[in-house]
């Protein structure tokens, strides 16, 4: 359940961006295109009302989203925090739950080596 109002709630975000973006700054409405908006299927005035109350419409359905998803997850499941986690046990045996290094670095010499050099 909590998946599909995760996804609903993502819906109507990224629609509430798509509604904002259209709008012109002004309030004129349709702020991509011309002047006109949507040509001969809707005024200009009736276009800025429809994306006001659209964009209103998405805004309440995101705040009851958020809200509902919130009242939904409260108090279940455990903290995901890394800093809440409490370290793995060490264990006596020689390993401390961390894989193995599968291969060694070479000794470091104890002495620089000596350079080599040709003779003629």
């Amino acid at each position: 359940m909590i998946t599909v109002l995760l996804v609903l709630h993502l819906f109507v975000a990224l629609a509430l961006i798509g509604v904002v973006l259209l709008q012109r700054s002004e309030g004129g409405g349709l702020g991509i295109g011309s002047s006109q908006g949507m040509g001969s299927f809707m005024s200009g005035r009736g276009t800025a009302n429809l994306l006001t109350r659209t964009t209103a419409v998405l805004a309440t359905m995101f705040m009851v989203l958020a809200v509902v998803l919130a009242l939904m997850t409260r108090g279940s499941g455990q903290s995901r925090s890394i800093l809440d986690m409490q370290p793995p046990p060490v264990t006596s045996g020689g390993t401390s739950g961390a894989p193995a290094a599968t291969g060694t670095a070479p000794a470091a010499p104890a002495t620089p080596a000596q350079p080599s050099v040709p003779t003629n």
